[in-house]
């Protein structure tokens, strides 16, 4: 797509207006768009610890206010958005980020929202700060490897209302349906164009598989995915989602929850991460038609650090009464070609190359053009309770390890499995397979075995690896699901207490 195409269709209005893509925003552009189309408010928006996104709204009184906001940010209690800061010394800087401003679809004052970094009283980015994680976790990878690395996520969601179906769909036979077999399609829609025109860059949404009706409520999954952007909008571009998503549901009086799982026996909400590395602008995943060396050494690094990884993508008890077998959701470490039972699964990208859309239109005349670079890979474990920033930095310095581990593609080619896991003839090879922690607990304790990886050239600052282990072993729940097994009650109990985690 051509830089004018891309501003021509895209739905931020920002872009529309300054004929320039959101990379290029300066401060005198915002400026320029606020002082032109009547904007009244200003909004600075960041994540604190407990992944939420935060506001500061100004009301704007003059061009020299505008200026000193957008030249200087503001000061922020830091003591209330992070446990680590002390109440004695807690004044931080919030600095906007010009790239991610957008015209906020909820306020009924015409605003503009921008999404903002964490500094100190010195001027320097905050260490600790999760946005601050993931780009130093980028930056290390690009200085190590020369390689950009782009990601996207799935995510899904339940919707949660009142039962009133007419037309009930098959129970979690969910997938891909359509009204009037699903309720709330328009919501889903109409959040899509929201999260776009905030600047997420959407691939397209549908049903999932998780539906099923109790006697007073009805629960609907659905799920929206991105497409791949450099990592640290890829976090970005999640955590606006998540809000627009929940902003529609009080607007339309339900309940939206990305908790990792409902109810026993149902479809839990997992939060896949799709990844892909550049240089010079081209895919590297694929090398001749076929998973490239550096890809499949990255998917190494993902297996090697796989246990880790879950004290940031599967952040809650109920994280783990996903993870179970016949789910979709993965427990043993191995990976495959278009295998949904697997840790890391390698979607079809598009390699071979075929005429499948002149084979579907027989009168197609046109030169339909080859488009190469789609190919990606999975990793299936994360769920709506991930912690965004830290896992995608996470998964980005695993990446990394696999890329410099040397025996990296041994390791590829032992732990790939391209059968169905769960199918009892396979329990001989499946027995041999390393298994995902069970709960938070022993999470935190596979995250103390590795976190030097973690920490390595100073991208997790001790103390946030700390915090994590100490939260985790918190929950005290080693033996959860032996203590849950057949208790309905004190598994809905527990379900309501994690709706909201993150």
């Amino acid at each position: 797509m051509t830089k004018e195409n891309e501003i021509l269709l895209n739905p931020n209005k920002i872009v529309r207006y300054l004929q320039k893509p959101s990379s290029e925003f300066q401060r005198e552009d915002i400026i320029r768009f606020i002082m032109e189309n009547g904007i009244e408010m200003i909004n600075f928006r960041y994540v604190g610890e407990d992944g939420k996104l935060k506001t500061l709204n100004f009301i704007i009184n003059s061009k020299d206010h505008l200026e000193t906001i957008f030249a200087i940010g503001e000061r922020v209690d830091g003591s209330s958005l992070f446990s680590f800061i002390e109440a004695g010394s807690s004044d931080l800087y919030v600095i906007p980020r010009f790239c991610t401003a957008y015209v906020n679809p909820f306020s009924e004052i015409p605003a503009v929202d921008l999404l903002c970094s964490f500094y100190t009283r010195d001027g320097l980015p905050l260490e600790s700060a999760p946005e601050y994680i993931l780009r130093k976790a980028h930056n290390e990878f690009k200085r190590v490897t020369g390689h950009t690395f782009k990601a996207m996520g799935e995510l899904e969601f339940y919707i949660i209302c009142e039962k009133k179906h007419m037309y009930p769909d098959i129970d979690q036979k969910g997938y891909h349906s359509s009204s009037p077999f699903i309720n709330w399609e328009f919501l889903r829609r109409e959040a899509m164009q929201m999260i776009a025109a905030c600047g997420g860059k959407i691939k397209y949404g549908h049903s999932e598989v998780g539906n099923f009706i109790t006697e007073t409520e009805e629960f609907e999954q659905h799920e929206i995915e991105f497409l791949p952007i450099e990592v640290e909008n890829a976090a970005d571009q999640l955590v606006i989602a998540k809000w627009v998503l929940r902003m529609l549901g009080a607007k339309y009086g339900v309940n939206i929850t990305f908790a990792p799982k409902i109810t026993v026996g149902k479809a839990g909400s997992g939060l896949h991460i799709h990844m892909l590395i550049e240089k010079d602008g081209e895919n590297k995943m694929v090398e001749n038609d076929e998973l490239s060396p550096i890809a499949r050494k990255m998917i190494a690094g993902l297996l090697d650090l796989a246990s880790p990884l879950t004290a940031f993508g599967n952040t809650v008890p109920t994280s783990y009464l996903r993870l179970v077998p016949h789910q979709e959701a993965p427990t043993n470490i191995c990976w495959g070609d278009r295998n949904r039972s697997v840790l890391v699964r390698v979607p079809l990208g598009w390699v071979a190359k075929t005429s499948m859309i002149k084979n579907a239109n027989p009168t197609e005349q046109g030169n339909v053009p080859y488009i190469p670079g789609k190919q990606t890979i999975e990793f299936r474990a994360p769920d709506g309770a991930a912690d965004i920033y830290h896992l995608l930095a996470g998964i980005v310095v695993a990446a990394q390890h696999g890329i410099e581990m040397e025996n990296a593609l041994e390791m590829a080619e032992k732990l790939y499995v391209n059968v169905n896991i769960f199918k009892d003839e396979y329990k001989e090879r499946i027995a041999k397979l390393n298994h995902l922690p069970t709960s938070c607990f022993t999470s935190a304790e596979a995250l103390e075995k590795r976190r030097d990886n973690f920490e390595k050239n100073g991208v997790f600052p001790a103390g946030t690896i700390d915090r994590f282990i100490c939260n985790l072993k918190a929950f005290n729940d080693k033996d959860l699901s032996e203590r849950l097994y057949g208790n309905q009650v004190a598994t809905k109990k527990l379900v309501d207490k994690y709706l909201h985690w993150m």
